[in-house]
Parts: structure tokens; C-alpha cells; sequence
């Protein structure tokens, strides 16, 4: 760990230097350390470091010369060689069940949404961690727009401080809208490992949003070597989009199988689980019911024995459609019986409810803009054509 933080100290500092006489340094996306050394380069105290976090992530200022307990000289300074930038706000859409949704555009030029759901008490922020996707999970409207870039820490944090603002989201430890972030919006996760991980630890940190390891969820599809690495640097909450019981039937709707299949995710699930001092938490399975593809019961049967040693609920999410995905969202019925199926079994089985529907905002439905650099829309669209 303290390698990690050497290494993170080292990359800010090479950061600094590099924009000293070029472009200013976006302090929005700096976790700790970084701007810990961010200071130190330019030759102040690591303390303004605290200062300055403060002043982003609890109060949002984006304007240095409202910062009053730091001095003019330092603000001035600040002024000519850093900025705190979120990304573009394009649209904001609001559900009548009070799920909100943000367009947001970075770097790249692609627009990518922010997703916030409020329920019981509880305000969980879903956010995008890349532009497109690039796994092209079969039955995710994401994966269909592409690929175009990695999101960088500034345009992933940026998300929990756009909608922090919006909701006026007191400071850590009090109050607030947001109560939960997960990483289950556009893009794989931990295929942006490094700009992942930074930004979780932000959200974690008291001097950030001060939210719990158990209250930030990172999701992937399944990228092993990845998951393994995670272990070693972080210990949020785990979720798993599993969404099949067999290697076949998995290899057609989660290519990324093909490469890591079940026998290996599995063991990264128990590596990864292993390495968490709770041994109360488990992971959680997710699993989208497409209809007389994955919902049938030999298909709880197998799931029921998959699980077997692996500590975790199951969340079973009905299939949000749309446009020319070729699946279809099961019956209440046909849901019902294989939550009952696998509940049977012992396992904690909860179903995903749909929100945000009206706006697009519903698991499975974000798209974005994307610039695709892989040309598979291009694709896609094709073979509808056909």
C-alpha cells in the first residue's frame, strides 16, 4: 500500500511539473495524495491540501477567490496555474417517481448520464466510469453505442459533485441526499482501473464525500485479472453482473466469458471476498430475466448450484427494453417463480424494481452520445438493416 501511495505522490508531482507552463491542473480530480503533492510542488504546506478538498467536495466551490481561509497571494497562484472543472452539464431529466438523470459531456466529446434514485430514505447515485463500453454485453444498450474513451478522475468524481450540487449534499457524516455511489453506469469499471479507483477513494475520504466502504459499490462483468488487483488497493462493495448459469449460455450474452469464463470469475469473487476484514459482507450477483433465454427453471437450478460456496444476494433484474435490443422483459409470473426457485434454495433473492423508465434512466437503458471508435453501432445498426 504504501508503494501505492509513493506511485500516486510521484504521478502528481510529474503532473504538476508537466502543466507548471502549459495547461492548468483540474484539482477536481485529485484524490489525497495527489493533492497533497500537488502543494508541495509549487511549495506550499501539504495542509492547504485539506483546505482545498474541503472547499470542492463539501462546500463545491469551483472559484478559488471564494475560498476565504486561504490568502490572496495563494489564491492568486491558483488562479494562474489550476481550475476546478466538472464536466459539461447537457440536459437534466427528472422521472415522476423522483429518479433524476444528467447528460454530461467530457473530454472526449461524448456524453455520458448520471443516474440518481431515491428510495426509503436512501439516495443511491449511479455513475459512469467510460464513454461506450467496450464488452458489447448483448442484451445492454451501452455496449451497442461503442466504445470512445476511459473517463478521467475529474470527469468521474465530477458526477457525485454535479449531483451534490444539485441536491445541496451537506458535508460527510450528516444528512444527505446521496447515501450510496455505485460504479453501474456507462462504461466497465475496472477497465479504467487507475481513474477508478482514485475516484472511489475520494468518495471514501472524509475530506471527500465520506461515504463507507459498504456504500460504494464497484460492478463488473466478469474482468479477472482486474479484480484480482482490486483486492490489493481497495475494499468497496463488490457486485458481479453474472446474468447466466453456464458457460454457453454466458459466452453469447457477457462476451468477456469467452476469456475469463465462470471456474475463473468465481475464484476472483472468493480472492477478492477473502481479502475484506468484514467477513459479514458478501457480493452481490446481478442477474437481468430475459424472457425464454436465462428466466427458465433449469436455469435457477443452475444458478442454485453455481452459488453454492460463494457468500452473496441475488438481485434479479427484469429486462428494461429497448430499441432493436431482440430480447423481451419476462412475465411477473415467470420472475416470481424463479425468485421462489432459487429463495428455495436459501439464498437472499431481491428484484431489481424498474425506475426512471420515462426517462431512460432504467438499468440497461443509458446510452449517452457516444463518438464510437470502434464503429460497432455502425455495425449494429447494419444488421438490423438486414
Amino acid at each position: 500500500m504504501s508503494e501505492l501511495i509513493e506511485s500516486s505522490i510521484d504521478q502528481a508531482v510529474e503532473l504538476a511539473e508537466s502543466t507548471a507552463n502549459a495547461e492548468k491542473v483540474n484539482l477536481l480530480g485529485l484524490s489525497r495524495a495527489k493533492m497533497e503533492a500537488f502543494f508541495l510542488s509549487i511549495g506550499e504546506k501539504k495542509f492547504r491540501a485539506e483546505q482545498v478538498l474541503k472547499w470542492v467536495h463539501h462546500h463545491r466551490v469551483d472559484n478559488f477567490d471564494d475560498m476565504s481561509n486561504i490568502s490572496k497571494s495563494l489564491r492568486e497562484r491558483l488562479n494562474e496555474t489550476a481550475e476546478i472543472r466538472g464536466p459539461e452539464v447537457v440536459s437534466s431529466h427528472f422521472s415522476e417517481d423522483g429518479t433524476c438523470k444528467w447528460v454530461v459531456r467530457v473530454a472526449s466529446g461524448s456524453c455520458v448520464e448520471t443516474v440518481f434514485i431515491p428510495e426509503n430514505g436512501r439516495g443511491t447515485l449511479c455513475v459512469s466510469s467510460q464513454a461506450g463500453c467496450s464488452l458489447d454485453c448483448s442484451f445492454c444498450s451501452t455496449g451497442k453505442q461503442g466504445f470512445n474513451s476511459d473517463l478521467t478522475v475529474a470527469e468521474i468524481i465530477g458526477q457525485v459533485w454535479i449531483a451534490a450540487r444539485h441536491f445541496n449534499n451537506v458535508p460527510a457524516k450528516m444528512d444527505r441526499s446521496i447515501t450510496n455511489v455505485v460504479m453501474m453506469g456507462m462504461g466497465e469499471p475496472l477497465m479504467n482501473f487507475d481513474n477508478v479507483v482514485d475516484s472511489m477513494d475520494l468518495m471514501m475520504d472524509d475530506l471527500g464525500y465520506g461515504l463507507s466502504k459498504r456504500r460504494v459499490t464497484l460492478s463488473t462483468s466478469g474482468v479477472v485479472p482486474a479484480l484480482r488487483k482490486l483486492s490489493e488497493v481497495s475494499n468497496v462493495s463488490l457486485a458481479v453482473s453474472l446474468h447466466a448459469p453456464n458457460n454457453e449460455l454466458r459466452n453469447s450474452l457477457v462476451p468477456i466469458n469467452r476469456k475469463y469464463p465462470l471456474d475463473q470469475l468465481l475464484d476472483a469473487i472468493h480472492h477478492y471476498m477473502n481479502s475484506l476484514t468484514d467477513s459479514k459482507r458478501v457480493v452481490t450477483i446481478e442477474y437481468t430475466l430475459l424472457a425464454g433465454v436465462n428466466d427458465q427453471p433449469e436455469h435457477a437450478d443452475q444458478l442454485v448450484v453455481l452459488l453454492k460456496d460463494v457468500p452473496c444476494k441475488i438481485n434479479l433484474i427484469p429486462f428494461n427494453p429497448f430499441p432493436h435490443s431482440g430480447y423481451e422483459r419476462p412475465s411477473n409470473n415467470a420472475i416470481r417463480r424463479f425468485q421462489e426457485r432459487v429463495q428455495l434454495a436459501g439464498y437472499n433473492v431481491t428484484v431489481r424494481k424498474t425506475r426512471g423508465d420515462d426517462i431512460d434512466a432504467a438499468c440497461g437503458q443509458l446510452v449517452g452520445n457516444v463518438m464510437d471508435k470502434t464503429r460497432r453501432s455502425e455495425r449494429h445498426i447494419a444488421a438490423r438493416q438486414l
